[in-house]
C-alpha cells in the first residue's frame, strides 16, 4: 500500500472507497524514563509513581487552600471633607451690581450716531475687579455706532467692591447703557 505525504493544502476526495482496510494497531505505552534519583524527569521529589508531571492543578479534590487571606483594610476614619475654595469669579445680574456702582460717567453721545439719529442700547460684558474696577469689556450687542462710547464711558466706572465670605472676589456682569436722543 502507498502511503501519501499528508498536506492540509492539497485535500481531495478518495477516487474509491477501498474494499479492505488494514486493522489499526495502537503502539503499547512508552515506559516513563526514570532519572538517576530513581523518578521521573521533571516529577516532584517524594511524588505518586504514575502522577501528573508538576503535580494535579489544585491539588487534591476538597483540601484546604493552603494560600491566607489578606489582612481587612484598617478601618475608615471619618474626616470632614476639606471646604471647597471659593471662586475666584462669579456671575451677578446686571440689576444687583447697578446697585453697588459708586461712579458712573456717562458716555459722550457719538457726533456720527447723533446726526444718524441712532438711539438705542449697548449691552456689554464685563468683569469687575475685586478692587471695583473694570477689567475686561466686550459688546455683546447694540449698534456699532454707540459700542465705543459705550465702552470708553463704562471703563472709568467703579463699584463696590463685592465679598463672598469674607474675600473680595471678581464678578462677571452685564452692563447695560443707553443712548437716547433728548
Amino acid at each position: 500500500m502507498l502511503l501519501r505525504r499528508f498536506d492540509a493544502h492539497l485535500l481531495t476526495q478518495p477516487r474509491a472507497v477501498p474494499s479492505k482496510l488494514p486493522p489499526v494497531q495502537d503502539l503499547p505505552p512508552a515506559a516513563p524514563a526514570v532519572d538517576a534519583a530513581g523518578g521521573i524527569p521533571g516529577g516532584v521529589p517524594g511524588g505518586q509513581v504514575g502522577g501528573q508531571i508538576g503535580g494535579v492543578l489544585g491539588g487534591i479534590v476538597n483540601a484546604v487552600p493552603s494560600i491566607s487571606l489578606p489582612p481587612p483594610p484598617p478601618p475608615v476614619v471619618a474626616q470632614t471633607p476639606p471646604k471647597p475654595a471659593p471662586p475666584s469669579q462669579i456671575r451677578v445680574g446686571g440689576a444687583v451690581q447697578a446697585a453697588r456702582l459708586v461712579s458712573s460717567p456717562q458716555p459722550l453721545y457719538p457726533h456720527l450716531a447723533a446726526i444718524a439719529r441712532v438711539e438705542g442700547m449697548v449691552v456689554l460684558d464685563a468683569v469687575i475687579g475685586k478692587d471695583g474696577h473694570i477689567k475686561n469689556l466686550k459688546v455683546a450687542s447694540g449698534s456699532p455706532l454707540l459700542a465705543n462710547a459705550a465702552i470708553d464711558a463704562v471703563k472709568q466706572w467703579v463699584y463696590r467692591p463685592t465679598y463672598l465670605n469674607g474675600r473680595p472676589v471678581e464678578v462677571a456682569t452685564e452692563v447695560d447703557v443707553r443712548f437716547q436722543l433728548s
